[in-house]
């Protein structure tokens, strides 16, 4: 089973107890303006944090049965599968923000680890729970930091 190391990176390993990993999942980041505009009203304009004017896709494959997301942090020892250190920064991403756990019937869930500003999955008006996970389905969206949107997308085999 994979666990999340001191150094922040998830560790990979056979499945032990039933838990086996789809293969073709994956997640694609992008800058999600709407999001922007709700985490403004609700915690007020911040002068530090602007919505970037450019913000190319990313896509990372979920693999293993742990992908940690956050931003990169050689001094607090953080290196997470789903780096988003930029460019564009979104400065309000935790360095360890929310896990992707693989479930047994081949899905994902996610889970906040306690971030400092929330995860959001959809557009709900509430964050998720810490450390509690949240089944999601193929086109889910989760929203943390700023502005990040990741959606979970499931690749034809």
């Amino acid at each position: 089973m994979s666990t999340v190391t001191a150094a922040g990176r998830s560790a990979s390993g056979p499945a032990t107890n039933g838990t086996a990993t789809a293969p073709g999942w994956h997640v694609v980041v992008s800058a999600d303006r709407a999001h922007f505009d709700r985490v403004e009203a609700w915690n007020g304009p911040d002068p530090t944090i602007a919505y970037p004017r450019f913000c190319p896709e990313r896509r990372f494959p979920l693999t293993g049965e742990q992908v940690l997301i956050g931003r990169r942090s050689r001094s607090r020892g953080s290196y997470p599968d789903i780096d988003l250190a930029g460019p564009p920064e979104d400065v309000a991403v935790s360095h360890l923000h929310a896990l992707l756990v693989a479930q047994p019937d081949g899905g994902w869930a996610v889970v906040d680890l306690r971030s400092a500003n929330c995860t959001f999955v959809n557009d709900a008006d509430d964050p998720i729970q810490p450390e509690l996970p949240v089944p999601l389905a193929d086109g889910d969206h989760i929203h943390v930091g700023s502005f990040t949107r990741i959606t979970l997308r499931a690749t034809p085999l």
